[in-house]
């Protein structure tokens, strides 16, 4: 009997709790519910504006593969607006780049890199924007600021070969030829990768050293900027 009372007074306990917490427990089912049906249409929503970035961004190479500049530039724009935290957008304003360089509209050019390389999200991707950068500005005849552009990049890491060929175009273009020798074989000797044309590195090593220059020491030759 007193086993009944026992079991008799702990359900009217648990009838009790109910009572008093019952509208907190539905509500807390509620949140959780609404959470996990917020959390998956995110995920719906992300992936679904990554494939459209990437659509996109597939439209704009076929556009530039034809020859139609202006549907690219289109295609480069719309990915900027839309998808502006997606990779896709950096990558357009490269590709568009180099497009402009190709017909010589450098000045557009330094747009499109510059703002990759200080807006991307992506480290790569402001490396290869700041390289680009710089071989713009040296065809623009901006050397110091070009030596300037490489010189703000403080780790460069495994683009440091790159960056010392580059740093090297633009010391020779100076007339600086001493420091460009040094330059290039500071990246020849960098490349373990194999990341750069290294025939046509060491063709500009043995040109220079065919004509006698001496490699300058590295405080003879620091990047102006």
């Amino acid at each position: 009997m007193d086993d009944y009372y026992n079991e008799q007074e702990q359900w009217e306990r648990v009838k009790q709790w109910l009572r008093d917490n019952g509208l907190w427990l539905l509500a807390g089912v509620a949140i959780g519910v609404a959470a996990l049906v917020g959390w998956r249409w995110w995920e719906e929503r992300v992936e679904r504006r990554a494939v459209e970035a990437s659509t996109r961004y597939q439209q704009l190479l076929e556009a530039f593969a034809r020859g139609d500049r202006t549907r690219g530039a289109t295609l480069a724009d719309e990915l900027r607006r839309d998808y502006a935290s997606s990779p896709y957008a950096d990558q357009s304003d490269l590709v568009l780049a180099r497009s402009f360089v190709e017909v010589g509209e450098l000045g557009k050019a330094v747009e499109r890199l510059e703002r990759v390389m200080n807006g991307s999200r992506d480290a790569e991707l402001r490396h290869v924007a700041r390289l680009r950068l710089a071989r713009v500005q040296i065809a623009q005849g901006n050397l110091d600021q070009a030596l300037a552009t490489l010189a703000a990049e403080k780790t460069p890491g495994a683009f440091a070969p790159r960056y010392a060929e580059v740093r090297g175009d633009a010391l020779f273009a100076k007339g600086d030829r001493a420091a460009a020798l040094r330059e290039y074989r500071a990246a020849r000797s960098a490349d373990q990768d194999g990341v750069l044309d290294a025939a046509l590195l060491d063709l500009k090593i043995a040109d220079l050293e065919a004509d006698g220059v001496v490699e300058a020491p590295v405080d003879n030759a620091k990047p102006a900027g």
